[in-house]
């Protein structure tokens, strides 16, 4: 499902992170009133591929206009992707397809599981099987200790937690299916053939996607530019929306 809300000239389709609602990125969308705004909900996908395929279903009917013909894009105005965490995972996909003219990534890998001698790049695989074992048992003690994770103690003493939706608005199939993409997708060798203008926004205290997994990203795409946020977990716009929309606009009207 792909939700508008309003055309200029250039659109900004945003994909949420896991767990978390559409909802998350309202300051952004309203500190960026020159662009069209849309979003892919995949809140309910019970098999990783329904949300791989509803993600790429969008861009596609995005460039398209009542089962006519595509337009070109010259006619449609520029078509940014920008995903946080999952959705950074799942833009970099719909990249390595020529479905973007340009990425936004926050807080995101290319890989998220990684081998124990690259623990300093992601997760190991166990713990995120045992995520999924857990959803099955006690899906709010899962999404909790995930969120727990996401900020820093400072940033819990300012009550960024406090800015993220209520627990809950995914399926418990969705979680499932987020967590085997989480697992599975891996878009490293794919980084140099991704020749569109990215712009990466990563914390560097960031504890579910490593800082340094952006340092790999930037090392490896053609066209990447890194603001790095200092002092800051899994979530750097939450509570710098100002900041980060104003980079994202100057970066995006350089290209």
């Amino acid at each position: 499902m792909i939700k508008t809300h309003r055309q200029t000239s250039s659109t900004i389709l945003w994909l949420c992170g896991w767990s978390l609602p559409d909802a998350v990125f309202d300051r952004m969308r309203e500190l960026l009133p020159d662009f069209h705004h849309a979003s892919v909900d995949y809140s309910d996908a019970d098999f990783p591929d329904k949300m791989l395929f509803l993600t790429e279903k969008a861009v596609k009917d995005f460039l398209c206009l009542n089962g006519e013909a595509c337009k070109t894009r010259a006619s449609q105005g520029p078509l940014l992707i920008a995903g946080w965490s999952l959705g950074g995972l799942l833009a970099l996909r719909l990249a390595a397809k020529g479905l973007a003219d340009g990425l936004v990534l926050i807080g995101a890998t290319a890989r998220f599981t990684r081998s124990r001698e690259e623990s300093d790049l992601g997760w190991a695989d166990i713990y995120v099987k045992k995520m999924i074992s857990g959803l099955t048992q006690d899906r709010q003690d899962v999404e909790t200790k995930f969120r727990q994770l996401m900020f820093t103690q400072a940033e819990w003493e300012a009550d960024l937690g406090g800015k993220l939706p209520p627990i809950g608005s995914w399926t418990t199939p969705a979680l499932i299916a987020g967590l085997q993409i989480l697992r599975s997708e891996d878009c490293l060798s794919q980084l140099k053939s991704i020749t569109c203008p990215v712009f990466l926004v990563h914390g560097t205290e960031d504890k579910i996607c490593p800082y340094g997994t952006a340092s790999e990203m930037k090392a490896q795409l053609p066209k990447a530019k890194l603001l790095t946020i200092p002092s800051s977990g899994h979530a750097p716009f939450l509570g710098r929306e100002a900041h980060i929309t104003h980079e994202l606009r100057r970066w995006w009207h350089e290209h």
